[in-house]
């Protein structure tokens, strides 16, 4: 079963794009093992909160301009 974790800034991503992430994910699995893979194929996004992470030695929070609606 493929397994893939995706992790991104919380609010960088709509849900429109997130299903679009988990279906063109699950498609390159498909590709690369086949059709047999493509109902055991997990995608799990995981959503960071600002200040959760770092960046050249800087809390990295995601800038306005770059969040979801």
């Amino acid at each position: 079963m493929p397994f893939i974790n995706v992790k991104t800034p919380e609010a960088a991503l709509s849900r429109d794009q997130k299903s679009d992430l988990i279906h063109q994910t699950t498609e390159m699995m498909v590709s690369f093992f086949g059709e047999a893979v493509r109902p055991h194929t997990m995608v799990l996004i995981e959503e960071i909160k600002d200040g959760g992470y770092g960046r050249a030695d800087e809390v990295f929070v995601l800038p306005a301009p770059y969040r979801a609606d």
